[in-house]
């Protein structure tokens, strides 16, 4: 399962709901079998210049090779940017977890 995040000031006015919902779509997408894609927004009222850095952690599998890779991250840095109020720094980062990181649901 995925995992996204969106840390940016508050001062931007960010639908981080839409981009987080867009960030998922994009992988299944690219990924059908990715499943459902967690994510968290974290604004900040404490700042040094306007920005908004995006995170997404993958697990390593074998088809998620380096043009895997590159063609999501072009996909999903064009479409999250694009929902990015002006002028701000932008950064977007595609990540894998090591093999040593468990997820699971639990429940009750």
């Amino acid at each position: 399962m995925p995992h996204a995040e969106i840390k940016y000031s508050s001062d931007l006015e960010l639908d981080s709901a839409a981009i987080l919902a867009e960030i998922e779509a994009i992988i299944l997408r690219h990924d059908s079998g990715a499943g459902a894609c967690k994510g968290r927004a974290y604004p900040t009222d404490e700042y040094h210049h306007s920005h908004v850095t995006v995170s997404l952690s993958l697990l390593v599998k074998p088809h998620r090779d380096d043009a895997f890779s590159t063609t999501l991250l072009s996909a999903l840095e064009q479409a999250v940017s694009a929902r990015v109020p002006r002028p701000c720094e932008f950064s977007f980062g595609l990540h894998y977890s090591t093999p040593h990181y468990v997820t699971r649901k639990l429940e009750p």
